[in-house]
């Protein structure tokens, strides 16, 4: 097994973007290509995983990073999951961000998901103590 490496703040090629975004099935964005290259270039912060320099992994967060870091994007390639790579992406893109006090991310409703943000310290808005309302409008 050949190993990953781990990146802060390099901008993948819009090639290497569109397979990886088109690997995890999320066509949302490829279909503007343009569009996502200047919001990867636009974030916060950038953390690429790549083996034997190919990219198979990505986090992005996005904010002002001194009261909100938003997780964007984390994503891996589907026959690199499971190997620890989606925990250290997360791990490295909050890492600048420990004093941040609001950190945010908006996901699918698919168990897995669920179980490895709440493995990651993250609680479910409405699982609160003192819960909160969380609003979204997609477009």
């Amino acid at each position: 097994m050949s190993t990953v490496t781990f990146q802060a703040g390099a901008i993948p090629t819009r090639e290497e973007l569109i397979a990886l975004y088109d690997s995890v099935g999320w066509a949302a964005y490829t279909e503007h290509p343009v569009r996502l290259m200047a919001a990867v270039a636009a974030s916060l912060s950038i953390i690429t995983a790549r083996q034997n320099g190919e990219l198979v992994g990505l986090a992005r967060l996005v904010g002002d990073g001194l009261t909100i870091a938003y997780l964007q994007d984390i994503l891996v390639r589907p026959s690199e999951q499971r190997r620890g790579i989606g925990r250290e992406l997360f791990q490295r893109a909050f890492a600048p961000f420990e004093e941040v006090r609001q950190k945010v991310l908006i996901t699918d409703d698919e168990p897995a998901q669920r179980a490895f943000y709440e493995s990651m310290g993250f609680t479910e808005a409405a699982s609160l103590q003192r819960p909160i309302r969380t609003f979204v409008q997609l477009g």
